[in-house]
């Protein structure tokens, strides 16, 4: 095993820091497909992933190793989610929209996010002390280089799986077999029914008939007693397959949509072609031609192989996976109709942002990208199950304000009531019988591009999320009070917790940008956070081989890539082709980055203890989390005032803090 052989420290490193961050997107992942209450409670398992590794950081000169523990952690977090998931508890034809429809299962969330934020600090912390006590072996910047490293690995492996649609056995696999490799053999004889219980419990789920893996979802197809087939994720229902005769004759808002155009459009765009229900009905009305849109590959796969239409394969329709937004700033067909056709993700874009996969599909600025694909007599529908009256405002109200006229309203229903909601270039294009009056007593502003938030009624952050991140906090600070005593010996690194707090805001933005620029999709994600790891690591390499000088002037850089970040909005790049556009982003992106990352280089390769320096960023880290949700109030552009304000602080103690003997980097003793 790796920790028996001498002569392999660096490799050890490499494989925990492969390990740690693997686990972490994978438990992100999986938890969230199995805990229906994580669709609403964005960076949960994030927070908790960075106070267990920054707990672990914490421990590595305690008398007693706890890494050996994380086979049966992991074991124990997995069957309680096995055991306990949170789904919805019906079928049915409806798809669900801002909210559960039905009872649910598992236990209530009171008692569930609790044991969850628990377990996952739990057995990050247990990995985190592995990779601490391995860390401390090397000078501060040469084990940070390691941990990127192996950290790259990581994210490169867990996208090399998402893209070939692995089931949660390949990724058990994967932390078992790391696990096995670094396990101390004089443990392995009680680690290996851990080991087990982990490749049984994940096998058990993954080899599920009915059930198959997307980039996005846990998938589910139940066939009905009338043959149509219900396609539910992760455990919520979502779509059903059935013929569209069928459909026609059943919900009369699929017909409506045609009848409300004055003649039959000829060329349509399908935003949420999902199983193609909407492609094949526009065939049956007579559509010359249909794009369609789809951002989950498997989904688009399952409607090809089982629509009973075939729509997917009718010579009418070219079908197209990406981001649906995406495709509206990079297409430059123009149509008769452009329909946006449930494109309710029901997940989020990544595990630290409060960004739905559909968030930059109903901003203003995403209405008028898609009145400008419009021909002179074109129209523009979307339609969904709404549970909210202001909800459905909002959206005709953004309508209103790019079109210049209310929209058409059709409505049926009162509890998640159906709305199809269309608009048009001209006034006569349509067939309207009843227009927009807004439901509610003041009608909510549109969400902009700056300020996703559809489903967010008001700028402000709701009380149960301010009382479950207070409780958070609370949790964190006992829990660290616990484990590390005293903790006045991180005080002399709080520069570095700011640091972590900013890093983390300035990583958000950067999710959120490449989304809007590029699209909310999960390949996107994965090259975002790639890029991170890059730059950080060339900003470590850097600072290896340069002697950097005084800190002020590389405080002075950052905060004026920050500056100029803010003044280059997503906006003025939305308006380049694709290649200027992501040389520009990059820059406006990275560079920051890049500066961060020299400025935290610098101050780290001195530090005299690397463990409680790192967990003291780390737990910074996890504080930054919970001020992400700051942009509920302010929008994303406003957390680079933030981030600002956080270097800056950084800098401040920097400057406070006094040199004490012996500060410099020594060996940690060996057993």
């Amino acid at each position: 095993m790796l920790d028996a052989r001498p002569g392999l420290p660096r490799t050890r490193l490499l494989a925990l820091s492969f390990l740690m961050l693997f686990v972490e997107l994978a438990l992100i992942r999986w938890t969230g497909s199995n805990i229906l209450y994580l669709s609403y409670f964005s960076n949960f398992i994030l927070l908790a992933s960075f106070l267990g590794i920054g707990l672990g950081f914490l421990r590595p000169d305690s008398g007693r190793d706890l890494f050996r523990f994380a086979p049966i952690g992991l074991a124990a977090l997995i069957a309680f989610v096995r055991i306990f998931p949170v789904e919805i508890d019906r079928s049915g034809t409806e798809l669900i929209f801002f909210g559960a429809l039905g009872t649910q299962t598992g236990l209530p969330p009171w008692l569930t996010l609790p044991v969850l934020f628990l377990g996952v600090a739990g057995v990050m912390a247990l990995i985190g002390e592995g990779v601490a006590r391995t860390f401390r072996q090397f000078p501060p910047l040469d084990a940070y280089r390691l941990d990127i490293l192996g950290s790259l690995a990581g994210i490169i492996a867990f996208s090399a799986l998402s893209f070939l649609g692995a089931p949660p056995l390949a990724w058990g696999a994967v932390v078992v077999v790391v696990l096995f490799l670094l396990a101390d053999r004089h443990h392995l004889a009680w680690q290996l029914p851990a080991l087990a219980v982990i490749v049984v419990l994940l096998g058990l789920e993954s080899l599920v008939p009915t059930d198959s893996w997307s980039p996005y979802y846990k998938i589910r197809l139940i066939t009905q007693p009338s043959g149509a087939v219900s396609l539910l994720v992760n455990g919520i229902p979502h779509q059903t397959m059935e013929p569209a005769d069928r459909r026609l004759d059943t919900l009369t808002l699929y017909g409506l949509i045609y009848q409300r155009t004055r003649s039959i459009p000829k060329s349509v765009l399908i935003v949420g072609a999902g199983t193609g229900v909407d492609v094949a009905v526009a065939l049956k009305e007579g559509v010359q031609h249909v794009d369609a849109v789809e951002i989950d590959p498997r989904i688009h796969d399952i409607g090809v192989q089982q629509n009973p239409d075939r729509p997917f394969q009718d010579p009418r329709v070219a079908s197209y996976v990406n981001d649906g937004r995406a495709f509206l700033e990079q297409t430059t067909h123009r149509y008769d109709l452009i329909l946006f056709a449930l494109p309710d993700s029901l997940t989020l874009v990544a595990g630290q942002s409060s960004l739905r996969l559909e968030s930059y599909l109903f901003t203003v600025e995403a209405m008028r990208a898609a009145r400008s694909h419009l021909t002179a007599g074109g129209a523009f529908g979307e339609y969904n199950y709404y549970r909210e009256d202001w909800l459905v405002d909002r959206l005709a109200g953004t309508l209103q304000q790019v079109y210049a006229h209310p929209p058409c309203l059709d409505s049926a229903g009162h509890f998640a009531r159906l709305a199809l909601l269309m608009d048009s270039l001209s006034s006569d294009a349509l067939r309207c019988p009843g227009v927009w009056q807004p439901i509610s007593a003041a009608v909510p502003p549109p969400a902009t591009d700056d300020y996703p938030f559809l489903y967010l009624r008001d700028r402000a952050i709701p009380g149960f999320y301010l009382l479950t991140l207070g409780l958070i906090l609370l949790a964190a600070l006992l829990v660290v009070r616990a484990a590390a005593g005293t903790l006045t010996p991180m005080g002399r690194y709080l520069d570095l917790f700011c640091m972590g707090a900013a890093f983390l805001l300035l990583e958000t933005k950067n999710v959120v940008q490449f989304a809007l620029l590029f699209g909310t999709t999960w390949f996107v994600n994965s090259l975002v956070f790639l890029g991170i790891l890059i730059a950080v690591y060339l900003a470590i390499e850097t600072a290896r081989r340069t002697e950097l000088g005084p800190a002020w002037p590389l405080y002075a850089a950052l905060l004026l890539a920050l500056a100029v970040a803010w003044i280059v909005q997503p906006d003025l790049l939305l308006r380049l082709s694709v290649v200027p556009r992501f040389l520009a982003a990059v820059a406006v992106a990275f560079v920051p980055i890049f500066l961060a990352n020299l400025v935290f280089a610098k101050r780290f390769r001195d530090v005299a203890a690397s463990n409680l320096a790192f967990g003291a960023n780390l737990l910074g880290a996890m504080v930054g989390g919970i001020l992400e949700y700051v942009s509920l109030i302010t929008g994303y552009r406003g957390l680079l005032i933030v981030v600002g304000a956080l270097y800056a602080a950084a800098f401040a103690l920097q400057r406070l803090a006094v040199t004490r003997p012996g500060t410099n980097w020594r060996p940690a003793a060996r057993a």
